[in-house]
């Protein structure tokens, strides 16, 4: 017990008895977690922005192969881009580009769609952009 001069023994062999805290000690706690919730706040958004990035780019994909679709099938009266463009949720359809070329026996179809961000601050993430291709009938 060299380490604590001035501390006794517990009667049961538990280690020193616990001096009273000082009074200027109290709420370190609370400052400590203060400092941290930034940290907490940062991943927090990052998780929601890569749920985001994933979500536009399964979009993305669902309006390239409706487009393509369409534009594969000869007895259609809708325009391949627009078939596109209505299977893209509403809030990522603004931002969203749909264009279909191919040949004689398919039908190509690449849709793009910009990232929106949940970010504060950070207003640029790209696009992202899938491809399909489809047998024409």
């Amino acid at each position: 017990m060299a380490a604590n001069p001035g501390a006794e023994a517990r009667p049961y062999g538990g280690g020193p008895e616990r001096r009273p805290r000082r009074a200027r000690d109290r709420g370190q706690a609370a400052i400590e977690f203060i400092g941290f919730v930034p940290i907490l706040l940062l991943v927090a958004f990052a998780a929601i922005q890569l749920g985001v990035v994933a979500y536009a780019a399964s979009q993305a994909g669902t309006a390239a192969r409706a487009a393509a679709r369409t534009d594969a099938y000869e007895e259609a009266d809708t325009d391949p881009a627009a078939a596109g463009r209505s299977a893209i949720s509403g809030w990522l359809a603004d931002g969203a580009t749909v264009s279909v070329g191919g040949g004689e026996d398919e039908s190509v179809a690449t849709a793009g769609i910009t990232i929106p961000s949940v970010i504060p601050g950070i207003d640029n993430f790209g696009t992202v952009e899938r491809s399909a291709t489809m047998p024409r009938d």
